[in-house]
């Protein structure tokens, strides 16, 4: 079965997305000052290590739970749609990025209370919300599956049998 296949690619990308993220972030406990920017790019990036108790813009800041709840949910979901895309690179892609980001984030949130963040980037003059690499990993994955179901290429062949 093909499926076995697309799923042990996905979970091994998810994991080295996952330590990605990790590492990132455990470099930035040992080297940055919390809330102190390090300027690399002046005026367009820094590496500003945050504590971030909420999700993107601090939505829901402070409701640890249901935020965990709403990753535990999206993994279930995640897991479940898996069998419904084709076996291809960008679907494999896509939710091997999504798994990776969200587990990445989730492991914050249970473990330390919030998501490290430390990518900030201010573009025309707007100072982005700091981000880290789960964060583009659930972004580019989004992106994936949004341009993959435009594209028809939601539908696995195991689930048109099913129709």
């Amino acid at each position: 079965m093909y499926n076995n296949l697309m799923k042990k690619k996905i979970y091994i990308l998810c994991i080295i997305v996952l330590i990605l993220d990790q590492v990132t972030k455990i470099i930035c406990d040992a080297y940055c000052t919390l809330n102190k920017p390090i300027p690399i790019i002046s005026n367009f990036f820094s590496i500003t290590y945050v504590h971030n108790e909420g999700a993107a813009w601090s939505i829901l800041a402070g409701k640890r739970l249901i935020l965990i709840l709403i990753g535990l949910i999206a993994l279930y979901i995640l897991n479940s749609f898996i069998d419904e895309f084709k076996e291809s690179k960008r679907n494999i892609l896509a939710f091997g990025f999504l798994f990776g980001g969200v587990l990445g984030n989730l492991l914050d949130r249970i473990f330390l209370g919030y998501v490290r963040d430390y990518l900030d980037f201010k573009i025309f003059g707007y100072d982005y919300p700091i981000f880290n690499i789960g964060d583009i990993g659930i972004f580019i994955g989004v992106v994936l599956l949004i341009i993959s179901c435009i594209k028809g290429e939601d539908y696995g062949s195991i689930s048109r049998k099913k129709r």
